[in-house]
């Protein structure tokens, strides 16, 4: 199985626009959405059955007996998260699972407890989603992207390639994300915090030595920085493979549940001549 991750470096460049259209044309049997923060890709995709559900469980949190503490107070001393209030009950949202507390206690009454940080959603037909939501406080985004990763390899292994779409970002979850995967395609944004963001990703995806292709998305919103990523491209010898239009027509066709090359528009015949460069690139 071949995997193309597309990231954006910032959110709002149309990266899942870009995800979906990837999808449709592939006819991808294997694809997940890493943005576990906040996972939207099933909109487009118009997954309607229901996914099978499993917890995912990330760090332990610690958890106080209150029979067998003695109240010494060295549990709130030493934790440097001031998880643990005047009545020795710990805040799970603020503690980090470090287990100092249980370390130290010592009448061994504190204990580290699997906890629930996420719940992992697949959705299995005639192709595999894998996709995740994150629970609110928790710090294993980069963790639970893994997982969804692993969840797709597992239940797809007869497909010969996956489209991932990846997080926004340059955090732990876009490290989790480039990991293991055969090549990236960036979405840049004619902007100066995109063109900041593009070239952040593409140190990081360098540093795993993986295969980075750039695309700009409503490059017509601002020409000259659309000139300045061909430009560093060019001076990179990194492969420049098309710029989208912004079009009225494809912000519809995302309302309304679609993918922008399932209905006529100026972005979509565009986002189709950029699939078929950056699959010559992927499968050389």
């Amino acid at each position: 199985m071949k995997q193309l991750l597309i990231l954006s470096g910032k959110g709002g460049t149309g990266k899942t626009t870009v995800a979906s259209a990837f999808i449709n044309l592939a006819k991808a049997k294997a694809s997940a959405d890493c943005d576990v923060d906040a996972p939207n890709l099933h909109l487009v995709l118009s997954m309607h059955d229901e996914p099978i559900l499993s917890d995912y469980y990330g760090l332990p949190k610690a958890v106080i007996n209150k029979e067998k503490c003695v109240s010494c107070g060295l549990c709130r001393q030493h934790c440097r998260f001031d998880a643990i209030d005047e009545d020795f009950k710990v805040d799970t949202f603020a503690c980090e699972g470090c287990s100092v507390c249980e370390a130290i206690c010592p009448a061994g009454a504190v204990e580290m407890k699997d906890a629930v940080a996420g719940e992992l959603m697949l959705y299995k037909n005639d192709r595999v989603f894998s996709t995740a939501q994150l629970k609110m406080g928790s710090g294993t985004s980069g963790m639970l992207v893994t997982e969804v990763k692993k969840q797709m390899k597992d239940h797809a292994v007869c497909a010969e390639l996956a489209v991932i779409d990846g997080s926004p970002g340059i955090g732990c979850p876009v490290i989790a994300s480039i990991s293991g995967v055969d090549m990236v395609l960036l979405v840049a944004e004619p902007s100066v915090s995109g063109i900041s963001d593009m070239e952040r990703i593409i140190k990081t995806a360098q540093k795993f030595l993986t295969p980075v292709a750039i695309c700009v998305n409503k490059y017509d919103t601002n020409l000259e920085n659309t000139d300045k990523i061909e430009q560093f491209c060019n001076e990179h010898k990194l492969p420049f493979v098309g710029k989208i239009p912004y079009d009225k027509e494809a912000v519809k066709a995302i309302n309304s549940g679609k993918s922008i090359v399932q209905v006529p528009c100026r972005a979509g015949e565009a986002v189709r001549d950029i699939y078929e460069k950056t699959l010559k690139i992927l499968n050389k």
